[in-house]
């Protein structure tokens, strides 16, 4: 490196994830064998977002910026042989958006170091990341604590000659969560027809919006649980429970080119039968007053519209459904679960039954969810954890002490993908819908 022989960013008690509102502070340490001139050396604080519309992309279609600061703590000189430390310190804007890093677009901080040397001289740089973390509270989210459910019915015909329907039920004991929590599903099919269904699908799903003049949509299924069909003429239950695993926050405060929205979907694959809904992935859980009148592990789904209701209501159905329903009739089967795509940290799939977990409703897992005698987490190289990430660098993991932050093993994604309903659109589509069947 000739004459300079270190140039380094040293964070303050090596931190490197900051809020919005605090100071990051830091010195700046070269190392050199001879004497050096320079004109100055400064140092920037710089946090921007950029965006593309294809992954091989190499520079930004649109960008915006919410730090660029600019400190000179040195000027025209001579830098003796030796080591020197320059301080500095910045304040951190208080209205910027969490760090994040998808296939389409990232939002980045850093800080960069150089050393300005006189003409004909070369330039020295450096420059170190660290990471963003701006809150969401859930708590802030209206409607937050209220249960969330929504239904849709299927008419089966057969050249005009009508066979019988089916009723589709879902949903949730909240409308927010926090990585480690257990989002609590109940379901109800009620088969009126004479052929079984299909196998049932609840899926955890995340959209990401990449705001350009063409929108991208970056759809992933974040986890999956299968169960079993309902014979005919049968009315059953499933009751499950999928783990939010460490997870980029919705929305993305103060960003205005990048949206993050999660959907629970509950799928029938015959016959077609699917109902969404939309909730909120935050930092801080809801806070459950004993007075809360939702319960928070509902037995059966309720669709009884109230006038305060914050679930997605749709209309009633025909009244010929209704004189059909079984919910007061026959005792209901309960549906097995065929698989899950969850698994721990160990690399074993984690045991969703109902009773599997006996802690407070609302209450997070324990720290990573880990086993007696594992390792620490991983602050890993990886795309959307809850605690950002290295991008540059050595992608050698470094242990550390955080909590939740083992980013999870996404499925496969087509670029670019339609997005799946909007919550407008989700509220709307569990309208009853008499199709053609088999």
């Amino acid at each position: 490196m000739g004459k300079l022989q270190q140039f380094d960013i040293t964070f303050a008690n090596n931190k490197v994830v900051y809020s919005p509102g605090e100071s990051i502070s830091g010195t700046v340490t070269i190392r050199i064998n001879n004497s050096l001139q320079f004109k100055a050396i400064k140092v920037k604080c710089q946090g921007s977002c950029g965006i593309s519309t294809k992954v091989t992309d190499t520079s930004w279609t649109v960008e915006e910026q919410y730090l660029n600061t600019t400190l000179s703590v040195a000027d025209k000189g001579t830098l003796t042989a030796g080591e020197h430390n320059f301080p500095f310190q910045f304040l951190i804007p208080a209205a910027v958006p969490t760090s994040f890093e998808g296939p389409f677009g990232k939002i980045v901080y850093r800080v960069r170091a150089a050393i300005d040397t006189p003409r004909f001289a070369k330039d020295y740089k450096a420059q170190k990341p660290f990471y963003l973390l701006n809150l969401l509270n859930l708590n802030e989210v209206p409607g937050i604590d209220q249960l969330s459910y929504a239904v849709t019915t299927k008419k089966f015909s057969y050249l005009l000659v009508k066979s019988g329907t089916l009723m589709l039920k879902t949903c949730t004991d909240l409308r927010g969560y926090i990585p480690g929590q257990v989002i609590k599903l109940a379901t109800e099919i009620h088969n009126k027809s004479g052929k079984d269904t299909g196998c049932v699908l609840a899926s955890l799903i995340q959209k990401v919006t990449y705001k350009t003049n063409r929108p991208v949509f970056d759809l992933r299924t974040i986890a999956e649980v299968e169960g079993a069909g309902v014979k005919a003429g049968k009315h059953a239950e499933w009751r499950e429970q999928i783990i939010v695993p460490p997870l980029p926050q919705s929305a993305l405060a103060g960003c205005s080119l990048i949206d993050i929205d999660y959907f629970i979907q509950v799928s029938l694959k015959s016959p077609e039968a699917v109902v969404t809904l939309p909730i909120y992935i935050g930092n801080i859980a809801v806070n459950l007053s004993p007075a809360r009148t939702v319960p928070s592990s509902p037995d059966r789904c309720s669709v009884t519209a109230t006038p305060n209701a914050a679930g997605v209501t749709p209309s009633a159905p025909p009244a010929e459904d209704n004189e059909e329903s079984c919910a007061g009739g026959a005792a209901s089967e309960e549906i097995p679960t065929k698989s899950h795509s969850q698994q721990d940290p160990s690399g074993q799939p984690v045991s969703m039954s109902p009773s599997a977990f006996s802690h407070a409703p609302g209450a997070a897992l324990p720290p990573g969810h880990r086993q007696p005698g594992a390792p620490s987490p991983l602050f890993c190289v990886s795309t959307g954890a809850t605690i950002p990430f290295f991008t540059e660098g050595n992608p050698t993991p470094v242990p550390t002490s955080c909590s939740l932050i083992l980013p999870p093993e996404y499925s496969s994604c087509d670029y670019p993908h339609e997005p799946p309903p909007t919550y407008e659109e989700s509220c709307s589509s569990t309208n009853f819908s008499f199709n053609s069947g088999q």
